[in-house]
Parts: structure tokens; C-alpha cells; sequence
């Protein structure tokens, strides 16, 4: 039920930096999928179905930034609060403005599924049909970022050191240096969604779509289990100060709170 918490994993495998469950953000989503939390406090998130990108304030009351979007997936806020949406079905990017003018970023994609930016201002795109992540300057010029041993990639970050970490739907999580040349690391997902987000200098927290559960894996492969009880789990934002999180769950059409604690 949409007003349930999911629990709290509190097994052997739990991680250092177990979440407990908090609130229910919003409900009554349409597919939500990509999300981001802008300057004012305000929860984004790309709509799928429904075609829209929604703003969702700490009340829980939503206001629609954007609609009329085909496929609209992975979604990240720009450096001057610009919002970039891919669409998974247009093969674009989308840029919209802090006034909300609408103009496409990039074209020419391939199935791209989640954003994200890198050490340099770069945004990373998730490139799904030909298993890179694809880096696009400020004026949407593309290069490759990371490839290798990717396999339908969905979600990709940077960490502070220069490497990535990426999720792929039909491949597990795979690392990669500075050099961009990526290996898998972890196997242990049913189907890693797009929801992938920094947890410190050495891992990630990364979405199970094809499970119940999100998990935090680290550069050695080691992965651990921080929630569960969802019902495919597909965004994943942690707040700046990484002492919350958001999970977007695709089953319930509901984004649920984590507090992020400490053992």
C-alpha cells in the first residue's frame, strides 16, 4: 500500500550506513522515474507515463514544471538551477530554464536513460543502446566517458577521485577509473535501475528495479543491503548533506524518505 513505509533491513548484510524508513514524500505519481531536489527544497521528478516533470514541495503538493514530454527518464538540476530531462523514447535531452523556456540540449542519442554531471560540469547520459555513458559540455557536444564492460547502462556518477560507478539493467553495477574503462564489479542485483547516487569517496547507493531493495556498493565489488520492502525501486536522490534520502518506487508510484544513519 502506497501508505506504508518499507522497512528498514536490519539482516547480517546491512550496511554501516543503514536507512530507516521516514515518510511518504508523494503519491499518486505516474512512473516516476530520474529526481533531483532544487535550491528551494523542492523535490523534481520526470513523470514517465504521465509525461511530465513535477515539483513537489516538503507538504507533499505538487506543481507541474513541465508536460507534453515523451518518455521523460533521467533528470538532473545544472550548476544555475537549469533542469535537463532525457527522453528515453525522443533520444534527447532536454534543457529548461529558471523561467521554464524549454529547448533541446542534445539529439542523437540512443535510448538514454539516466543524468548526471561530472568533476568538470559535463553532463553524464546514460547511453542504454550502445552501452556507453556519454559525457555533453555546455554546448551539447558529446564525448565517451565510460565503456567497456557495460551492459544496458541506466545510471551513472562520478566520485571525487575521477571514477564512476554504473548501473546497468542487464548487467549489474560496474567501476571504472578516471580512464573511463569500466569493469562490473557487482552481480548481486535482480535488475540495477537508474537510481544511483554518491554515499562517500569509495561507493554508491544503488536501486534494485528488479527487486525490493536498494544497496550501497563499494570499489571492491563488496555490496550490502540499506532498505527493502519496496516494490521496484527505480530514483534515487540523497540529499547534500547525505543524511537523507528519496527513493522513487515505480510498483507503488510513491517517493518514500530515509533518514541515512550512522552504526
Amino acid at each position: 500500500m502506497a501508505s506504508m513505509l518499507p522497512l528498514l533491513c536490519t539482516h547480517a548484510h546491512s550496511a554501516p550506513n543503514r536507512w530507516s524508513s521516514d515518510r511518504v514524500v508523494a503519491t499518486g505519481l505516474s512512473s516516476p522515474v530520474g529526481m533531483a531536489l532544487d535550491r528551494d527544497g523542492r523535490l523534481l521528478v520526470a513523470n514517465w507515463s504521465a509525461g511530465t516533470v513535477l515539483a513537489i514541495n516538503a507538504d507533499g503538493k505538487a506543481s507541474v514544471v513541465a508536460e507534453g514530454l515523451t518518455g521523460p527518464s533521467g533528470l538532473a538540476l545544472g550548476p544555475r538551477g537549469e533542469i535537463y530531462v532525457a527522453s528515453y523514447s525522443g533520444d534527447l535531452v532536454w534543457r529548461f530554464g529558471r523561467s521554464g523556456q524549454k529547448e533541446v540540449f542534445v539529439r542523437g542519442l540512443a535510448t538514454p536513460a539516466g543524468l548526471s554531471f561530472d568533476l568538470k560540469g559535463r553532463l553524464l547520459i546514460a547511453n542504454r543502446r550502445t552501452n556507453q555513458v556519454l559525457a555533453a559540455d555546455a554546448a551539447g557536444r558529446l564525448s565517451i566517458a565510460v565503456e567497456g564492460e557495460l551492459q544496458t547502462p541506466v545510471g551513472a556518477v562520478q566520485l571525487p577521485d575521477g571514477s564512476y560507478f554504473v548501473s546497468n539493467i542487464n548487467g549489474g553495477v560496474s567501476f571504472a577509473g578516471p580512464d573511463g574503462r569500466a569493469r562490473t564489479v557487482s552481480t548481486e542485483f535482480l535488475q540495477p535501475g537508474p537510481g544511483i547516487a554518491i554515499a562517500d569517496s569509495d561507493s554508491v547507493y544503488v536501486v534494485d528495479y528488479g527487486g525490493t531493495e536498494v544497496k550501497q556498493v563499494s570499489k571492491d565489488g563488496s555490496t550490502r543491503v540499506v532498505a527493502g520492502d519496496l516494490r521496484s525501486p527505480v530514483g534515487l536522490v540523497v540529499a547534500a548533506d547525505q543524511g537523507t534520502a528519496i527513493v522513487a518506487d515505480w510498483g507503488t508510484n510513491t517517493a518514500y524518505g530515509f533518514r541515512i544513519g550512522v552504526a
